[in-house]
């Protein structure tokens, strides 16, 4: 059985009808739930991720993909995630795959699957591989069709801490801006707070000036994120 087949499988043994509707009216989404919490859904894919291991990297996309394209269930996107985190498949998380996490970003286009595609898969391979990925993380920022693509950039470097490149970091924010094309949407609003405030715990004085040197072209609700804990 392939790793999609037997998640699959596995999630068809296991729900709550309740949790699930629940799930699905809070996330606003089209695909339904089986109705599984985070905790529980991670231990059922654990022992499915040990089983199906993969030597081949197209074997491995491809069944990233498979889960994602043929989804029936939200978790399935979940498990997708998790094969392409997973600890094992580290030395792929290379500039070869952006096209893969950008498709994902593209037709999941919600804040549940593309804020972890950014932070995890995404950062990583832009800490890794910094050279060849800034420049696409810069056009991701500018995407003109997807609000989705562009917090993708703006979120990619959430997890890296001192090691993040401001010169980048602010490009991409500037880029998203309340004046820009998708800059008055509440998720990129929502963003370019967070990516702030997170850097903020490292560099807090980066992110003072950049507030003030933007102030009049950020959002309240971005300003606010921006300095919620910098008193």
């Amino acid at each position: 059985m392939t790793y999609a087949g037997a998640v699959r499988a596995a999630l068809a043994e296991v729900g709550d009808p309740a949790r699930a509707a629940q799930q699905q009216a809070y996330m606003k989404s089209e695909l339904p739930y089986v109705g599984l919490g985070a905790p529980a859904l991670k231990a059922l894919l654990r022992p499915l991720l040990v089983e199906h291991r993969f030597v081949d990297r197209a074997q491995w996309e491809a069944a990233a993909l498979e889960l994602w394209e043929d989804a029936e269930h939200r978790e399935e996107w979940y498990a997708a995630i998790a094969l392409l985190r997973h600890r094992a498949y580290r030395s792929w998380l290379d500039p070869d795959l952006l096209p893969l996490l950008e498709t994902l970003v593209r037709t999941g286009a919600w804040w549940d699957v593309v804020d972890e595609i950014a932070s995890h898969p995404v950062g990583q391979v832009l800490l890794d591989h910094r050279v060849p990925t800034t420049p696409v993380m810069d056009a991701w920022s500018i995407d003109q069709d997807s609000l989705w693509v562009r917090r993708t950039a703006m979120l990619s470097q959430l997890r890296h801490g001192e090691h993040t490149d401001t010169d980048l970091l602010e490009r991409v924010l500037v880029a998203n801006l309340d004046d820009t094309v998708h800059g008055r949407d509440f998720f990129v609003r929502k963003a370019l707070g967070w990516a702030l405030r997170q850097h903020a715990r490292t560099d807090p004085a980066w992110v003072r000036t950049f507030v003030a040197t933007y102030d009049d072209r950020l959002s309240g609700l971005s300003r606010r994120e921006a300095l919620k804990h910098l008193g």
